[in-house]
């Protein structure tokens, strides 16, 4: 899947939601199945990758003279 590396979030949670629809008809043959399961567990870290990426990003900040920072955010639970 390096070629689907390329694609954009929302194209791959796009197919991803596909593939969940087509397995939840429950009348893929085996084989097919098996074979969308994989490709959506491709999708499924790409996805979670991009995201993990973003977060990293979002823990940054640059600072008026350049440099860059981190910092968190406390969740309140």
């Amino acid at each position: 899947m390096t070629n689907d590396q390329k694609i954009s979030f929302e194209e791959a949670m796009t197919k991803l939601e596909q593939i969940v629809e087509k397995l939840e008809e429950g009348d893929v043959p085996l084989e097919e199945a098996i074979k969308y399961y994989k490709e959506g567990m491709e999708l499924s870290k790409l996805c979670h990758d991009k995201l993990k990426n973003v977060e990293e990003q979002l823990t940054q900040i640059i600072t008026e003279d350049g440099r860059t920072e981190s910092f968190t955010l406390n969740e309140e639970e």
